[in-house]
């Protein structure tokens, strides 16, 4: 407490004063009101966004999702710009996921045929390594090193590439060779492989921030958790009618897939893994409080349209608010990076609405530190 301020109560301030700019409950409203997505564009000249659309010839979802996510990571970039340790690598950890998706999605792109500019281009600047090793991905296709090289510069020269090493030695009992790596890429679905590099990911952002301690530790150590125990239950929800719920294949394989973090770790996941069918899944997280709720989105979806997911961004927007009440602790940095997210989630929702006539769903949105937020009211 004593020297807090003195290494991070610029920063602390800065992100704190970012929160002003999130949209109030009256912004929301006009811009449900909105007919056109010009109307969209005059309305949030009058917010933060103030004239992030400015510069563009056309305004579409698209547009709006690029230029918000634009913004954000300007926002954060400064942020980190101004950080010493151990905030500097606090921080560095945030973007480790987006890179992780970055290189997926290259990776899906490379072994699809698709043009290297075109999978760039969707990448999240937020993940974005150098772009010489980007455009090498490509590379192991046309060269006699191509897979040596695809591990190399992407498993190896990147910020994220002790996650993909470690996988690869789990997932093979030997990575010496170009046509081994090739081997368990061909073999093992994307998917897997990014829910695997994601649970490797919790686990050591988990485990940085306990290093860290402190009031820290706590606020992160909740959200990481509730975050761990979202990819647990999604990856059981998804591997139903796949040959991952097939009994063999429960024990071992799935379970490997759930993070050893969270509410649920280690007697909650081993339950899941027994899970063969949506009644078991219930009955291996509604013991928990917390998710009894979640799951009864889910039970409901048909009847109140509300999804299991609607549900979790709920509960994670209430978390990450709560991480703003605190003070001395770097999940506020955290907080405001997912939070924002969440805030671009609902432009383009309302966005799409108005493009496609939808209205009635314009309203499908979960706002980020409103007044009337079930948690507030």
């Amino acid at each position: 407490m004593c020297v807090h301020n003195r290494d991070f109560g610029f920063t602390e301030a800065i992100v704190r004063g970012f929160r002003t700019g999130f949209l109030k409950d009256a912004d929301y409203h006009h811009l449900t009101q909105c007919e056109t997505l010009e109307d969209v564009k005059l309305n949030l000249a009058e917010t933060d966004y103030d004239q992030f659309l400015a510069d563009a010839s056309a305004v579409n979802p698209a547009v709006i999702l690029e230029k918000a996510t634009n913004k954000m990571v300007t926002e954060f970039q400064f942020l980190r710009s101004e950080a010493v340790e151990p905030l500097a690598t606090f921080l560095d950890y945030i973007t480790y996921e987006y890179m992780i998706d970055n290189v997926m999605l290259l990776l899906k792109g490379t072994l699809s045929g698709r043009d290297v500019g075109e999978s760039i281009q969707q990448c999240h600047p937020l993940g974005l390594f150098r772009e010489s090793t980007m455009r090498s991905i490509p590379a192991f296709e046309n060269s006699p090193k191509g897979y040596a090289d695809l591990y190399q510069l992407v498993l190896v020269d990147t910020p994220v590439g002790p996650y993909f090493s470690q996988f690869l030695v789990e997932s093979a009992e030997r990575i010496g060779s170009a046509s081994e790596v090739r081997q368990v890429l061909e073999e093992v679905e994307l998917e897997i492989v990014k829910h695997s590099l994601m649970k490797l990911y919790l686990e050591d952002f988990a485990a940085f921030c306990a290093q860290i301690g402190g009031d820290t530790a706590e606020v992160m150590g909740e959200i990481l958790n509730a975050r761990a125990d979202q990819r647990a239950i999604n990856v059981t929800l998804n591997s139903f009618g796949t040959p991952l719920n097939e009994p063999a294949m429960r024990a071992k394989e799935r379970k490997q897939l759930y993070p050893s973090i969270g509410f649920l770790y280690p007697a909650g996941t081993q339950k899941l893994s027994e899970a063969s069918d949506e009644a078991g899944l219930g009955q291996a997280i509604c013991h928990l409080p917390m998710y009894r709720a979640v799951w009864q989105a889910h039970v409901n979806e048909g009847v109140d349209d509300r999804s299991i997911d609607d549900a979790f961004y709920e509960r994670e927007v209430r978390m990450l608010e709560l991480a703003f009440e605190g003070q001395m602790h770097f999940g506020v940095y955290y907080a405001y990076v997912k939070l924002k997210e969440q805030e671009i989630r609902n432009l383009v929702w309302i966005s799409e609405c108005i493009v496609q006539q939808q209205k009635d769903e314009i309203q499908k949105f979960v706002p980020c530190f409103s007044q009337s937020a079930p948690w507030r009211a």
